[in-house]
């Protein structure tokens, strides 16, 4: 009785949406990219959120959202960022509370 009640999830894409078209376009040239298997997860995922759904894996969908934003500010992926190399945050509360302590 109570899989009667619950929500399905059901998904209507407009086909001559310009996104969609261009999605369409670019997988039918190569259907193994990975920008496309994003942004349509993207899309998908996006519709769940704005429906009032709930996602499993929120890690997985701000990773796309990463990816996406860098790809949009041309950003190379194999760049290494001076903060890579920092240390976590953790140790740095600690080694400045040590500090402190030490100057009191």
């Amino acid at each position: 009785m109570t899989s009667y009640m619950v929500s399905k999830k059901t998904m209507e894409i407009n086909p001559r949406n310009q996104i969609i078209v261009e999605l369409r376009n670019k997988a039918e040239v190569d259907s193994s990219e990975k920008t496309v298997k994003d942004l349509v997860w993207l899309i998908y995922e996006t519709s769940l959120l704005t429906s009032g759904f709930s996602l499993d894996d929120s890690t997985s969908f701000a990773s796309r959202i990463h990816r996406m934003i860098k790809l949009g500010l041309s950003i190379e992926e194999d760049e290494q960022h001076a903060d890579d190399d920092l240390p976590p945050l953790d140790d740095a509360a600690e080694e400045t509370n040590a500090k402190m302590e030490e100057v009191d």
